[in-house]
């Protein structure tokens, strides 16, 4: 399974932080070389889709809306790695069992973002995401 290209995008406001992740989006995502398929064998494509987690209330005009190739979820304001860790424990496993391509995570504060880095890149998410550099918003 590949794992999902994942950046993290702290920033001072929800506007600053979904205009960012909306210009990442924008990007087309790296061509991952497919594993040749034998002769005669039968293979449903895959739905390829991007994911994106936001901390926080979203803004009235924002950028970033669900729809096909795109899914966004919002998640309680709080610190992620502390309050709010349980929280999105279980919105990420929801969205992992889809397999996006890229997930994005937007962050309200860079306070514990090493923190946050540190739980992502340990079992059981190292085999399921790859931690891109962080974006700055």
């Amino acid at each position: 399974m590949a794992r999902a290209a994942t950046v993290l995008v702290p920033g001072a406001s929800a506007a600053v932080r979904e205009q960012a992740i909306a210009a990442l989006l924008a990007t087309p995502p790296a061509k991952v070389s497919a594993t040749p398929v034998p002769p005669g064998t039968a293979q449903a494509p895959a739905r390829a889709f991007d994911a994106v987690i936001l901390e926080g209330l979203g803004v009235a005009a924002t950028p970033l809306e669900s729809g096909p190739g795109l899914q966004v979820v919002r998640i309680a304001p709080g610190c992620l790695c502390c309050d709010g860790n349980l929280v999105l424990r279980v919105t990420l496993n929801r969205l992992l069992r889809q397999r996006p391509q890229r997930l994005y995570i937007g962050l309200a504060s860079s306070e514990h973002l090493d923190q946050l880095r540190s739980w992502l890149a340990a079992p059981p998410y190292d085999q399921l995401l790859a931690l891109d550099p962080t974006v700055h918003a």
